[in-house]
C-alpha cells in the first residue's frame, strides 16, 4: 500500500512538472491534456485518474508554486520583527518565486484577454498566500505602532508586490541596459516602502538600512 501512495504522489508531481512545461510554452489554448500526459511520459488515462481537466491541473500548478515559499513565511518565528529585514526577506522570496515561474507568468499575462480566468488565477492566486502573510504581518506591526495606521494594508501590499513584479520581469528582459542589479533594485523597493509605511523617523530608517548588519 506504501509503495503504491509513493508511486502515485511521483506520478502526480511529474504530471504537474509537465502541465508546468506545457502550460508555459504552449498557454492554456495550446496545452492539450494528450501532450502533458506524453511530457510526463504517462498516457491520458493515467492523467486523467489524477486530475479530471486541465483546469484542475493548473489549479496544482499554482499550488505548487507558491508551496515552498508558503511555508517559509509560516510560522512567526520566521519574521524578526523589524520591517527592513524582514521585507527585504520576503522580496527574495518573491524573486525567487517569480524567477522559477517566469515563463508561465508571462505567458498568462499575453492570456489574460481570451482567458481573463485563467490569467486571474496564475496571476493573482499565484501569490495571494504569500500577499495574506504580509498583510497579517503588517496588521501585527501596526497593532505595534511601527506601521502607520491611516494606510490600507492590502492596497499598500499589492503596491508593494506590483513594483516587485514588474521590476523582476523587466530586469530579465534588459539586464544590460540597466545601471544596477536585481538586488540593488529589490534593496529599493524595500527602502521606499518601509519609508512609505513606518511611523519611524526617516533618520532612524535611513541609519538602520545603511549599517553593516542588513547589507
Amino acid at each position: 500500500m506504501e509503495n503504491l501512495t509513493s508511486r502515485r504522489a511521483q506520478t502526480r508531481a511529474r504530471l504537474i512538472k509537465a502541465a508546468t512545461k506545457v502550460f508555459a510554452t504552449a498557454g492554456l489554448t495550446g496545452a492539450t491534456t494528450r501532450e502533458i500526459a506524453r511530457v510526463a511520459a504517462v498516457n491520458e488515462v493515467t492523467l486523467f485518474r489524477h486530475f479530471q481537466n486541465k483546469e484542475q491541473l493548473l489549479a496544482a500548478v499554482i499550488t505548487e508554486a507558491i508551496a515552498l515559499q508558503s511555508q517559509a513565511l509560516a510560522h512567526d518565528d520566521n519574521w524578526t520583527q523589524n520591517l527592513h529585514v524582514d521585507l527585504k526577506n520576503y522580496a527574495r522570496l518573491c524573486n525567487q518565486m517569480i524567477e522559477e515561474h517566469e515563463d508561465l507568468i508571462r505567458t498568462f499575462i499575453g492570456e489574460a484577454k481570451r482567458h481573463p480566468q485563467a490569467a486571474r488565477l496564475i496571476l493573482y492566486e499565484t501569490d495571494k498566500s504569500l500577499r495574506q502573510q504580509l498583510v497579517v504581518y503588517l496588521q501585527k506591526s501596526q497593532d505595534r505602532g511601527a506601521v502607520s495606521s491611516d494606510i490600507d494594508l492590502k492596497a499598500s501590499v499589492d503596491s508593494f508586490m506590483g513594483m516587485l513584479l514588474h521590476g523582476i520581469l523587466r530586469f530579465s528582459d534588459i539586464p544590460t541596459t540597466l545601471d544596477y542589479s536585481c538586488e540593488c533594485y529589490m534593496e529599493t523597493c524595500v527602502n521606499l516602502f518601509v519609508r512609505g509605511i513606518s511611523t519611524l523617523p526617516l533618520q532612524q530608517i535611513g541609519s538602520f538600512v545603511n549599517s553593516p548588519t542588513t547589507r
